[in-house]
């Protein structure tokens, strides 16, 4: 069978809007035969006609045609705005933004697929023609998959704010431990200009002086091995905590690319089989017009 190049679900949408295109074609197509026919059994009365009868006639024949295939070609463009307008109010349920490339609408080697596919389907359903004709109703699609999906990424954005929270935490705690190490060493600058002014005093007091400065030197550096690892620790707990906001915004845009692949799944036979019924009538409303 040919292929689209989208899932199954889409390919059977694709499917059953083929389906309802062809029968408008094909109602269409029995139009404008009816208007050929019309002719044939209206003004084909006689055996010879003139020139200008023969104008006349086919004049009227073009208008009636024209007039046809125009309301028809306006009611497809219709109808397909339609169609792009549910698939655009389930993208925007979602907060996403749907863009379309008008090239690819006259890319012949597309156009040749679409068609081949049209044909294999067409020859599918024919086969299929005697099965049951009951189909399995759409699953709705703010249920199933789709909520767990929901409360998936919910899950995930709560998550992402207790990180960025975390972060900032480690982030004012490093901000302390740097001050604090830059308190230290102005104690220390000025502990060794003290010591640097009592030089000339007493070798009792020097001493006295010395070993109470080498015990704040002691101490101090006691303090900066212990602020230095304190502040490699929030280093690497804060590089651990950046490493998880990137996983987790990583999980945030596969929950969202899942959702992407969920949005359309709804049901369009309810507006199709009323649009075919409104259709129906304009062209009975028109056969009547062209009979009399």
């Amino acid at each position: 069978q040919a292929e689209l190049g989208v899932n199954e679900h889409h390919q059977n949408e694709v499917a059953s809007y083929m389906r309802f295109a062809r029968f408008k074609r094909g109602l269409c197509l029995k139009t404008v035969d009816s208007c050929f026919q019309d002719l044939k059994d209206s003004r084909l009365v006689e055996e010879t006609f003139t020139v200008d009868e023969v104008i006349d006639m086919l004049d009227g024949l073009q208008s009636v045609v024209h007039s046809e295939v125009e309301s028809e070609l306006i009611n497809t463009t219709y109808t397909n705005i339609l169609l792009l307008r549910q698939l655009f109010s389930q993208a925007e349920k979602w907060y996403l933004k749907l863009q379309t490339d008008i090239s690819d609408l006259e890319n012949r080697e597309l156009l040749d697929q679409v068609a081949e596919f049209e044909k294999s389907e067409y020859k599918s359903s024919n086969k299929k023609s005697t099965a049951d004709p009951i189909k399995p109703k759409l699953a709705p699609l703010n249920e199933g998959g789709s909520e767990l999906l929901n409360k998936t990424l919910a899950h995930l954005q709560e998550e992402n704010e207790k990180l960025k929270t975390r972060l900032r935490t480690i982030e004012t705690q490093a901000t302390a431990a740097l001050d604090e190490k830059s308190k230290l060493e102005k104690s220390l600058r000025d502990l060794q200009m003290i010591q640097g002014d009592q030089k000339n005093n007493a070798n009792q007091d020097i001493t006295e002086l010395e070993n109470k400065v080498a015990a704040l030197k002691s101490q101090f550096e006691k303090t900066l091995n212990d602020t230095t690892a304190n502040q490699k620790f929030l280093e690497e707990d804060l590089m651990t905590t950046k490493h998880d906001l990137l996983k987790v915004q990583d999980q945030l845009s596969t929950a969202e690319k899942e959702l992407e692949k969920k949005f359309q799944q709804t049901a369009a036979y309810r507006n199709m089989k009323e649009i075919l019924t409104k259709k129906n009538e304009q062209i009975k409303d028109l056969r009547r017009r062209l009979s009399k």
